[in-house]
């Protein structure tokens, strides 16, 4: 192993706790809002869980795709691909369980970033709880990748 593939497994290491506390929190707020429900109105309270849900959910989603993945791409020694790419070749590889759920996770995550409508939001809770875990599943399975090459503990 080169000092480049220490330093990426340093920096892994280091992206791995940020995205395994970012998860906590994320299901955490999941939970929070899967118990509130959907109805045709909701508290400023109640919107506000949904913004933290959308939030945590945004920075759990690019910490697993623009920084684990990239990262474990880079010690892969792969060259730059693009985003769609990477997700199907990384199911192949086994790092992945689906690389169509990460493509949806990313669709979703874009459509919360852009969108200025509180309302319009909220109705996109159901499908970021749904979507939560299968981000969720699909960290597990990389996790399982990483263990199996021992590059995380």
């Amino acid at each position: 192993m080169n000092t480049n593939d220490e330093k990426l497994l340093i920096l892994l290491h280091a992206e791995w706790q940020l995205l395994d506390a970012s998860i906590q929190t994320l299901q955490h707020s999941a939970e929070k809002c899967r118990a509130i429900g959907v109805k045709s109105n909701y508290s400023f309270e109640e919107q506000e869980s949904f913004d933290s849900l959308t939030s945590k959910f945004n920075r759990s989603s690019d910490l697993f795709t623009q920084k684990i993945i990239r990262t474990i791409w880079m010690l892969l020694h792969e060259t730059h691909v693009p985003f769609i790419d990477l997700m199907n070749t990384t199911e192949k590889l086994g790092i992945l369980f689906s690389a169509n759920q990460l493509i949806t996770i990313r669709d979703i995550r874009n459509q919360i970033a852009h969108e200025y409508i509180p309302e319009a939001v909220c109705e996109l809770i159901p499908e970021v709880i749904d979507m939560t875990q299968q981000l969720v599943e699909n960290i597990s399975y990389c996790e399982n990748f990483l263990k199996q090459r021992k590059w995380i503990d």
